[in-house]
């Protein structure tokens, strides 16, 4: 089923928008200004993350990368993670299952 809704803003520099979603599966877009911030204490989902612009700081359990455009990373389910924007950009996270909470 292919579902997009409003962009809604996580904070002064970080939009999301849900662009496809269904029980097991949900595709997510996230807008980032240099400086946006996202930290999640830990989730009981399996995320996939695409940059498709920018660069960012992404910490996982502990574990610093530094993705840019046209890298992804995987994070486990329950992983405590972070990401800062270095780099004005956007990132496409997949996330199993869904995240009801964004819808």
């Amino acid at each position: 089923m292919k579902t997009t809704l409003q962009k809604v803003m996580v904070s002064k520099h970080v939009s999301r928008q849900v662009l496809a979603d269904g029980p097991e599966l949900m595709a997510v877009a996230f807008t980032c200004e240099s400086s946006g911030e996202a930290a999640l204490p830990n989730q009981p989902h399996i995320q996939s993350t695409y940059v498709e612009s920018g660069a960012f700081v992404l910490n996982v359990n502990g574990t610093e990368f530094n993705p840019t455009a046209n890298d992804s990373v995987a994070i486990p389910t329950n992983a405590i993670h972070a990401c800062r924007c270095v780099k004005g950009g956007r990132l496409i996270d997949t996330f199993t299952p869904r995240r009801d909470d964004f819808l």
